[in-house]
């Protein structure tokens, strides 16, 4: 550790302060002007930190390069076992890092401690992966024997979002280490705590150099999809930013795993169970764990007219039951938003609604918020047109719109209007009716009678572009590989 670092006095549990840079290896001061981390909660000052910059990128690289090799000729089984201890650490550290996110990122503490537990859980899920890496034979003729084997990439990046700071980074860390490949790991300028606390609590288990956590905005994300050194990146994100990744990465060809944002749909039939259906719509915001901020979040309610009153009545309701309030705190159902320009946004969204003609049946700006922080009521608004903005645009946050429909063929063309599709929500008693929606909706997961829920293996990821490949999968840790064919003809 530089002899210039000092740890600053902040409010972090056990006034613990972040080192600095995880670069190669080693903790290092940043070389860029410093910044400070707000709590979303309070608008306290949790820490102050120089980012990244292109010089200490260079110096991640060239060291994951090194380190590279002698993890991936460690061979599967040592590197399941080493991502297993890595899982074990998190898992016993589950107060701790939960806080920190708390902090950091606005989401209740009980929400962040489920996201510790699900980090740690892919971590163990692609360590029993490992030997899975699997090739195969291309039957030949003549002596000769045609095999394919599968290799890491080398180096690649990780881009994580503010929403979910401890779980994208223990998870998206765990499929390419697990293929062999050392990782480059970019958390969110906003919320950068979790991860290098992550970096302190498991960094010692690697290769020097094989993991580093490099904190830093747009610049840096750029100049890591530019960077010829790395093989691949992988983001999860909005649409405009999985553009710019392309565009960064267009120069050098880098391969590219993309899960991007989507205003997903939640269908509710004139035969559903409409308890499960109402309980289903409010669960599918994903409230009480991020706020809303979730690309999986079923933001469009689509509820037939026979039951368009009872649903807006009742789902009003239980928004204005919601109870918001210090994100570290265990009473507390849902936190601030994480960042200055989500408030800002999601309040854009809400005013021009309204101006527009839409009803807010439940939140909106005028109810009662903590004094301090960036809090914003679940909000509901109806009586809103398929054209308006509200009803097109992901806001990312706890705002739910709903639309009525009648006819099957209309509802369709609503759902699949738009250019992004990453999860949908069906629900009806009709067996039939729900393989025939599944079919014609356009999304990477679509759920019957539930939403929200992720199963360990299930791949997750969009259509359109709402991104690019599969995660949470064995396709997730195949995208970290190139197939190798090798042909050898005896006799030589």
């Amino acid at each position: 550790m530089p002899d210039d670092h000092a740890k600053a006095d902040t409010g972090l549990p056990g006034a613990w302060a972040p080192l600095g840079q995880y670069a190669g290896g080693v903790w290092r001061t940043g070389q860029d002007a410093p910044r400070d981390v707000v709590s979303p909660g309070s608008g306290d000052v949790l820490a102050t930190l120089r980012d990244a910059s292109s010089e200490d990128l260079d110096g991640a690289v060239a060291a994951a390069r090194r380190a590279q090799t002698t993890w991936a000729d460690l061979g599967p089984v040592v590197r399941g076992k080493t991502l297993k201890e890595a899982a074990a650490r998190l898992r016993a550290h589950e107060d701790e890092l939960a806080m920190i996110d708390a902090l950091d990122c606005g989401n209740p503490i009980k929400g962040m401690r489920f996201d510790v537990n699900l980090g740690a859980t892919l971590m163990e899920f692609f360590a029993g992966l490992t030997t899975e890496l699997k090739g195969e034979t291309i039957p030949q003729v003549g002596g000769k024997l045609t095999f394919v084997t599968r290799e890491p990439l080398g180096v690649v990046a990780r881009l994580v979002p503010f929403n979910h700071p401890v779980m994208f980074a223990a998870a998206k860390i765990a499929a390419p280490l697990a293929a062999g490949n050392a990782v480059i790991l970019k958390p969110s300028e906003e919320t950068p705590l979790a991860a290098l606390r992550m970096a302190e609590l498991i960094g010692d288990l690697f290769p020097e150099g094989l993991l580093s956590v490099l904190t830093g905005g747009a610049d840096l994300g750029a100049a890591i999809c530019a960077h010829p050194g790395i093989a691949a990146v992988g983001l999860i994100g909005s649409v405009q930013t999985g553009r710019a990744v392309l565009r960064g990465g267009a120069d050098t060809l880098k391969r590219t795993q993309l899960e991007l944002g989507g205003k997903n749909a939640l269908v509710i039939c004139e035969d559903a169970d409409l308890d499960r259906a109402i309980a289903g719509a409010v669960k599918g915001m994903n409230l009480g764990w991020t706020a809303g901020q979730s690309c999986g979040s079923t933001s469009r309610l689509l509820v037939h007219e026979a039951h368009y009153e009872r649903v807006v009545a009742e789902v009003a309701t239980a928004f204005d039951k919601v109870l918001l309030g210090d994100p570290t705190l265990e009473t507390t159902e849902m936190g601030a938003l994480s960042t200055q320009g989500q408030y800002d946004k999601t309040r854009g969204f809400i005013q021009r609604a309204e101006a527009a003609g839409a009803r807010i049946a439940a939140g909106g700006l005028r109810g009662d918020i903590p004094d301090r922080g960036y809090f914003v009521r679940p909000t509901l608004i109806c009586d809103v047109d398929p054209d308006f903005e509200i009803a097109r645009e992901e806001v990312f946050g706890p705002v739910l719109t709903v639309l009525k429909w009648r006819d099957e063929d209309a509802m369709i063309d609503i759902v699949n209007g738009l250019d992004v599709g990453l999860t949908a929500s069906v629900w009806t008693r009709d067996l039939d009716r729900a393989l025939r929606l599944t079919r014609r909706i356009q999304a990477g997961y679509v759920w019957v009678n539930d939403a929200s829920d992720h199963y360990l293996g299930a791949p997750f990821g969009g259509v359109k572009q709402s991104g690019l490949g599969r995660e949470e999968c064995l396709e997730e840790m195949l995208a970290y590989t190139e197939a190798k064919t090798v042909t050898v003809v005896s006799g030589g």
